[in-house]
């Protein structure tokens, strides 16, 4: 994802990539073209000093030393890490007391749409409708159900009043290269109501974090999702 959002940050004007943490800086490096002027440290504390806002995509250990770097040194966050722990998420949302944090399991601005109205078709239909969601992805992935597939599952919940999933049924299958597609169907006895979303490329999650950086800066602190991104906190 490093590689994607550098990439993404070349096609805006407005953005700048300024620096990335790595574990190999020559190895990152070398993989990286027009990286002239991007500051490549295995130094996390320099990385972020040199930076207005940071993207960490990078792994649940490696998120806690983002969140004290961006917490002492005052500078927004945009995370997208998935499969954080219940003790790594207080530690997120201690930080989000001080700086401004936009954490979200998906970053794609169509999931943002996706997730604000199955709530509100959720909310109107109320639990007449059984709700089913599926997903497919990659044989890599390792998490079943998705990330994404709960965070929608959880908005449902929400919707209807209910303190868990388990009223929503969760299909999952991994399969070739897929990227990833999520379908949300809403039946009772007399019809159907489908909701669906499909990933063509893993760039739309660095194009969603550009755009939550871009509006992460001059936040006031908090915890943040996407859908505040496109719709106002």
């Amino acid at each position: 994802m490093g590689q994607a959002i550098f990439r993404a940050a070349q096609m805006h004007s407005d953005v700048i990539a300024a620096a990335i943490w790595v574990r190999d800086g020559q190895q990152a490096l070398a993989t990286l073209e027009d990286a002239d002027s991007l500051c490549v440290s295995e130094d996390l504390d320099q990385v972020v000093a040199g930076s207005d806002v940071l993207i960490d995509f990078s792994l649940p250990d490696g998120t806690e030393r983002v969140l004290e770097s961006v917490t002492r040194q005052a500078k927004p966050l945009v995370c997208g890490v998935s499969g954080l722990s219940d003790t790594q998420i207080d530690t997120l949302n201690r930080a989000a007391m001080t700086v401004p944090v936009v954490y979200d399991r998906n970053m794609s601005l169509g999931i943002a749409v996706l997730e604000r109205s199955v709530r509100e078709a959720a909310a109107s239909l109320g639990a007449d409708f059984d709700i089913e969601i599926s997903e497919v992805h990659h044989v890599h992935k390792k998490d079943s159900p998705s990330g994404t597939a709960l965070k929608l599952g959880e908005a449902i919940a929400a919707a209807r009043g209910e303190s868990g999933t388990g009223s929503v049924r969760f299909e999952s299958e991994r399969r070739g290269e897929v990227p990833g597609d999520h379908e949300v169907v809403m039946r009772s006895a007399t019809e159907c109501l489908t909701f669906a979303h499909s990933v063509t490329t893993r760039q739309v999650f660095a194009d969603g974090a550009l755009r939550a950086a871009r509006w992460a800066v001059g936040q006031p602190p908090g915890r943040y999702r996407m859908s505040d991104v496109l719709f106002g906190a």
